[in-house]
């Protein structure tokens, strides 16, 4: 079984790993709106931005079998809410809104067959952690105009209050047993909302990568296609989450689970999965469709309160993910 990236809860707030003061000093610098969105662009563990073809080859070229193998599942939050989020009201921000999911139009790689469990939208996500050491998230594309977009949660692109961004970042779409059928794409920025950043609320447990293209010059929606994104849909739906969790497949291929959903606490939901670490970022998908790989994101893996017991909670997708799509669509080249 793969070794697990353990969070620490120390004094109510969620700690990924302890860097020390010359580590946060080369820690890499961020931007944001008024909107309470954050971002940083995508780094090496060197501290070179990946915005260019040679870089992000170096960063393709750095996850080696081996050090794919080798990385950690990430850990999720343990425990209801170590971080609550004060003065945020448990309903809809607003009315639902959509955003329809898109084909690919172009061909991909070779792909396996159509299975329930396996979307070729949803991925494997690898990084390097500060201090050293590299884990795994899982996260998924989402249609948007300029077609770079992977949403995953907030604690796989970021360590949270008092931590850094993570570096190295890469996606890896329909990754099964160590084959990459749609091949490696490497992160262009990492975007995520300031409360998690700051704070490490869960209810804000949410981020955006924008991606480079692959060495084709190709973008990565056009190759798996996107799927659609809603908000303020209500707490109660059904869902089919998928992810990469350790503790079945060994994080070595897409897993699934169905269920309905319910209101948790702050602005999180619930559903029932016995899914752990690994399918942290991993999409939840309303109106998923198992011939065509795609479905509507509703939320993602976040947290949960004795992981494998059969529930785990993700951000209630509001008005924030809108927010934070439309800051990441706008620096996306």
């Amino acid at each position: 079984m793969k070794r697990t990236l353990h969070w620490q809860v120390v004094a109510g707030v969620t700690l990924a790993m302890v860097v020390s003061a010359a580590a946060a000093a080369n820690a890499a610098p961020s931007t944001g709106d008024r909107s309470g969105n954050t971002s940083t662009v995508a780094r090496t563990s060197d501290g070179r931005a990946v915005t260019s073809e040679a870089v992000a080859k170096d960063v393709a070229a750095y996850w080696t079998p081996e050090r794919m193998a080798a990385a950690v599942d990430l850990d999720f939050p343990k425990g209801k809410d170590a971080t609550a989020t004060a003065g945020k009201d448990n309903r809809p921000d607003g009315p639902a809104g959509s955003i329809a999911p898109v084909a690919p139009s172009v061909a991909g790689g070779s792909g396996f067959g159509t299975l329930l469990n396996e979307s070729q939208t949803v991925g494997k996500v690898y990084f390097t952690v500060p201090g050293g050491g590299s884990a795994s998230c899982s996260a998924a594309t989402v249609a948007s105009g300029k077609r770079r977009l992977v949403v995953t949660a907030g604690h796989c692109v970021h360590q949270g209050a008092g931590g850094q961004w993570y570096t190295n970042w890469q996606f890896v779409p329909r990754y099964r047993n160590g084959v990459r059928p749609f091949g490696t794409w490497t992160a262009y920025t990492l975007s995520a909302r300031t409360a998690w950043i700051n704070s490490s609320s869960y209810s804000e447990d949410m981020a955006i990568a924008v991606m480079n293209t692959n060495g084709a010059g190709q973008r990565i929606v056009d190759v798996v296609g996107g799927n659609g994104l809603r908000w303020n849909y209500g707490y109660s739906v059904n869902v089919t989450a998928l992810g990469y969790p350790g503790n079945l497949g060994g994080g070595e291929s897409q897993q699934y689970c169905q269920s309905g959903t319910w209101y948790a606490h702050d602005q999180v939901i619930r559903m029932w999965c016995n899914m752990t670490y690994g399918s942290s970022g991993g999409p939840w998908l309303q109106e998923y469709n198992d011939q065509t790989g795609l479905g509507y994101i509703n939320s993602t893996v976040s947290h949960g309160d004795n992981p494998g017991n059969g529930q785990f909670d993700g951000p209630y997708y509001d008005n924030d993910i809108k927010s934070l799509f439309d800051y990441a669509e706008s620096i996306s080249p």
